[in-house]
């Protein structure tokens, strides 16, 4: 063909795809969907979840539990569960990453079935010198909150581990288009019994991941080091990975903190590093729900969800007020704009997905299909009555929560992950209720009644974990918010848009709108609250009724406290109605009564990633 022939064809070939008209001019093709790239599909999964790998799993009970197993059961096979169990999803997830402990990975099994790998070294070697398990469990958790004081396993053996338990699993059961299995681990940090745990993801095969190990807390405690490891990995492999922030409430205040791990100030460069390879967090999860506290949000009814403010993750320090601020998605999202003002750059520009953090390799969150934190805390008569892992936090204060939604163009490791960096995710506590959020500065009350108003909402907008752009207009910024029940679950309440700001003085606020509801209600006129929904619940079937409720709520909601000079960031989040919490189900399928502490009902939520407006 010559050059000329060349030239024509391709030209033809655009033509006959719609992208140009014979005379050259651009004009929109015929088909609808030629030349669309936003994501149509949300993808349902479990960012952290454990097996037998991790040593806590397996030292309280789950001592048979693969990952192999844990993926089956996120693909909807029946699993039988550590205390014998038959177990399964109503649903499969479409996504998991099994994130057991860096610290330790597959060994405290492997020396437990006495494999030489593990037995015949210095760890194991040590570990033979305590008379029993619990002796060598203490030691692992000595060696999370001693981190360099105890020897750990040769490289050599941590990397052959974590191929062939971890890489190579995920490998063979990552099914492009069907189900996606991420390679990942956990990094536990502990500083002083304070929370501080990531969960690392990896985009990438075996290729890439293979040539390196897990970095655990042993290496470093310090986020800033666990951050530099994957620029490293990065820089070394051409692969792409990032981290995932736990649940802020067992941390002490020191998961938002105004000061680095080593107590220097913030600086740009921190922020930086933070934003870059921290883009998402663990809003809610099986330890409680670190949305909003009462105490920081005293004016919203919603804020005491499955709270947990007791203490820290290791028992050892009580909560002081002060800390909160420090501990909750809301504060830090305003807090990071009072940094990004001071700064350069926001440390806690983040977006928002739920998970389970289950370690007995089930990823259920369900408040009917409920298999708990642990082994001990599965289905039971006693489970209610029980301590977590036998003598943690009592079993009822446990949530059955939580699970990651991602708007995604398919189901592969390369989409789903882009979407988690771009944060086009959000959390939900267990229920897969829809939701998309945008925000722009032209829609109009009509966009809704498109038919592809999804299409005009990216045209003319940005989606969740989006930057607005800023504007040399006084008009404020419009949302488009809509909102879908799951189709097996319950109706939906309200909608809210939740609001943080930074006024000219350096101040922050925050106020929750209700810009959808069902029913006929109106707010109070002095009060600005809606009405309640009411409650349809039969505590002793363990049943509820959808007569209340939407199953679908909507709005294009422009705000009315704008000020243009004011950084800002917005979220939405979705309430259902009352239904039954987990231990409902249990006193009905194994005949008891409830304790008068345990609490009966359960309010499932999601919460977007936010968007974030800043000042010309």
């Amino acid at each position: 063909m010559t050059a000329i022939n060349t030239i024509r064809h391709s030209l033809a070939a655009l033509c006959a795809a719609g992208l140009f008209s014979a005379q050259g001019l651009a004009q929109p093709a015929y088909s609808p969907g030629v030349g669309e790239s936003f994501p149509r599909n949300v993808y349902w999964g479990d960012t952290h979840l454990h097996t037998r790998n991790s040593a806590d799993a397996f030292n309280l009970g789950n001592t048979d539990l693969t990952p192999d197993d844990a993926y089956r059961f996120a693909k909807g096979e029946e699993v039988i569960s550590q205390t014998g169990l038959p177990a399964r999803l109503r649903r499969p997830l479409d996504f998991l990453v099994v994130a057991d402990h860096a610290g330790y990975l597959g060994a405290f099994y492997r020396y437990m079935n006495k494999d030489p790998m593990v037995v015949d070294t210095e760890v194991g070697r040590r570990w033979s010198a305590y008379k029993d398990a619990s002796e060598r469990f203490a030691d692992v958790v000595r060696s999370i909150r001693e981190p360099g004081v105890y020897a750990q396993l040769p490289d050599s053996i941590q990397r052959s581990i974590w191929v062939t338990d971890v890489i190579e699993v995920a490998d063979r059961n990552n099914l492009p288009g069907a189900f996606t299995a991420f390679t990942g681990y956990e990094w536990t940090s502990m500083k002083e019994g304070n929370n501080l745990h990531r969960v690392v993801i990896f985009k990438d095969g075996a290729d890439k991941t293979s040539q390196i190990r897990p970095y655990s807390a042993a290496d470093s405690a310090d986020p800033e080091d666990l951050w530099q490891s994957l620029a490293d990995y990065e820089n070394k492999t051409g692969g792409e990975a990032f981290a995932i922030a736990h649940n802020g409430n067992l941390s002490n205040g020191m998961m938002f903190a105004n000061e680095t791990f080593s107590g220097k100030p913030l600086t740009q460069a921190y922020a930086s590093m933070r934003a870059r390879y921290e883009p998402l967090y663990e809003v809610t999860q099986i330890k409680g729900d670190g949305e909003a506290h009462p105490f920081l949000s005293p004016n919203d009814e919603f804020a005491d969800y499955e709270t947990w403010d007791a203490d820290n993750i290791a028992m050892s320090a009580k909560k002081e007020n002060w800390m909160l601020q420090h501990e909750y998605a809301r504060s830090a999202l305003k807090l990071g704009l009072k940094f990004e003002d001071t700064l350069g750059a926001n440390p806690f520009k983040f977006g928002m997905i739920g998970s389970t953090d289950s370690h007995t390799s089930l990823a259920t969150a369900a408040e009917d299909n409920f298999f708990g934190k642990f082994p001990e805390s599965e289905p039971s008569p006693e489970r209610v009555a029980n301590g977590m892992a036998g003598y943690m936090w009592e079993n009822w204060r446990i949530g059955a929560s939580g699970y990651a939604g991602v708007w995604a163009r398919e189901n592969t490791r390369e989409a789903l992950f882009d979407a988690m960096r771009r944060r086009e995710v959000y959390a939900t506590t267990g229920s897969r209720i829809t939701v998309r959020f945008f925000g722009g500065w032209n829609y109009e009350e009509s966009d809704l009644d498109k038919p592809d108003y999804i299409a005009a909402a990216y045209e003319r907008g940005v989606p969740m974990g989006g930057n607005l752009q800023p504007t040399t207009s006084e008009k404020a910024p419009v949302f488009i918010v809509a909102a879908a029940k799951d189709p097996e679950g319950a109706n939906l309440d309200r909608v809210q848009i939740i609001k943080g700001w930074l006024d000219s003085e350096g101040t922050l606020h925050e106020k929750v709108y209700d810009v959808a509801y069902s029913g006929d209600r109106e707010p109070d006129p002095s009060s600005g609250k809606l009405p309640d929904i009411g409650n349809t619940i039969d505590y002793e079937a363990a049943t509820f009724a959808n007569s209340i409720g939407a199953a679908q709520l909507s709005a294009v909601w422009r705000d009315p406290d704008f000020d243009p000079a004011s950084r800002a960031v917005y979220y939405t989040r979705v309430i259902e109605i009352p239904t039954p919490r987990w231990p409902v189900y249990d006193a009905r399928h194994f005949g008891f009564d409830l304790p008068e502490e345990v609490p009966k009902t359960n309010r499932d939520r999601a919460y977007t990633s936010p968007i974030w407006y800043t000042p010309q």
